[in-house]
């Protein structure tokens, strides 16, 4: 099956504080994106490269990838409103069945050639799965006013969730169409949607890694420089 990894960089990225999205910041003398995009361009198993980016920045992209010579960008296609959005827009672009689509957010920009191959491998015997870690902190549930906490989860059995996550191309599009129907649908990952519309599928968990940070805030951004200066 093809491997097309899916890079997700629709978002605004608010919390940063910066008046250019978060993949357009510059790390160690290159964006985010580009050093997001080089991880799986340079990874073999990896066949080809959609990137979804916000309509008003696909100029700004499209450039990054051109200068940076990333060969195994195919689209470079608008996003929407809603995570989910983003995900409809590189599904369109991928509607027949046998593709591996490994989803993947531009701002983890650490992602290791170990976590590619380890999504591959689970794609091989498994239809979806999701990049995670063991939660190492206690994780509280609280009731519905957000004052008192209701119960203290078991955190032998919770992970914390990373990308990418992989999917076969028709089990994705099958549980987004389903989705679709429901007047109520809302989702934060994709997961999330085969877990609800398609529950009869099982989703392996892939061992992420603590390094596969996402950047969020600006208190991040040393954290990462280190990190990549320690991999080079």
């Amino acid at each position: 099956m093809k491997n097309v990894a899916i890079i997700l960089a629709g978002g605004a990225g608010h919390r940063l504080g910066e008046k250019l999205p978060k993949q357009f910041l510059e790390i160690n003398n290159k964006t985010v994106l580009a050093h997001t995009i080089e991880k799986f361009n340079s990874h073999p198993a990896i066949d080809e490269i959609a990137v979804v980016i916000h309509k008003d920045y696909i100029e700004t992209a499209r450039n990054i990838i051109h200068q940076e010579g990333f060969y195994k960008v195919r689209h470079i296609v608008p996003g929407g409103k809603e995570r989910y959005h983003s995900t409809l827009a590189a599904l369109a672009c991928y509607p027949t069945p046998g593709v591996n689509l490994l989803i993947h957010d531009a701002a983890r920009l650490l992602v290791s050639p170990r976590i590619i191959d380890y999504t591959i491998e689970a794609l091989k015997t498994c239809s979806a799965c999701t990049t995670a870690i063991p939660a190492t902190d206690t994780i509280l549930q609280c009731d519905q006013t957000k004052g008192f906490i209701q119960a203290i989860l078991d955190r032998s059995m919770l992970f914390q969730v990373q990308t990418p996550q992989g999917f076969h191309s028709e089990i994705l599009q099958e549980a987004y169409k389903i989705a679709l129907t429901d007047p109520n649908f809302h989702c934060t990952d994709d997961c999330g949607v085969i877990q609800r519309y398609l529950p009869h599928v099982p989703i392996k968990i892939v061992p992420g890694e603590s390094t596969n940070i996402k950047l969020t805030y600006k208190e991040d951004i040393p954290v990462i420089e280190n990190i990549l200066l320690q991999m080079q």
